[in-house]
């Protein structure tokens, strides 16, 4: 009996998601001094403006001593974990499981990157409207929330007709 190849090739997606998250990081770091101050990308829209959150989205616990430095890094660790775990389960052809996996996982590891690096996330993407502002987020953000958009999308989706139930 021959086994079937795992997901876990899909992987080359995070790589690309942590490569083009620290590039723009990096990018936002030398290019958008100083910090909080907005620069124009579409008027009425989108800014850059340089952000640094100590603590989860929407600046959840960003409040807090320090603590919640090490509680990201372990939560971003577990779950990046149970992930590629999950991919590893997971058949290559499966791309609805392993797409969105592959960019949570490259998401959570590049905020993980900037954690360990420098205590804090930086964040330098403003999506507004007239006096609404969205909390300013980054690459791995967009991995994260999109992957897990399409998890859903796709885990609300019914299987294939010809698939054995």
């Amino acid at each position: 009996m021959r086994t079937q190849a795992n997901a876990l090739p899909w992987l080359f997606i995070s790589v690309l998601v942590i490569a083009l998250d620290q590039l723009s990081k990096f990018w936002a770091l030398s290019a958008l001094q100083p910090a909080g101050e907005p620069h124009p990308v579409i008027p009425g829209f989108l800014n850059w403006t340089l952000a640094f959150n100590t603590g989860a989205a929407f600046s959840f616990l960003a409040e807090g001593s320090g603590w919640q430095r090490w509680f990201f890094v372990g939560l971003a660790v577990v779950i990046s974990v149970a992930l590629v775990v999950w991919l590893a389960r997971t058949a290559r052809q499966e791309w609805r499981t392993a797409l969105p996996l592959a960019l949570v996982i490259g998401g959570a590891l590049g905020n993980l990157i900037d954690r360990l690096h420098a205590s804090q996330v930086t964040d330098f993407i403003q999506v507004y409207y007239q006096q609404w502002y969205y909390p300013t987020f980054n690459v791995a953000d967009c991995g994260i929330c999109v992957g897990a958009v399409l998890l859903i999308l796709f885990g609300l989706r019914h299987p294939s007709p010809n698939k054995a139930s």
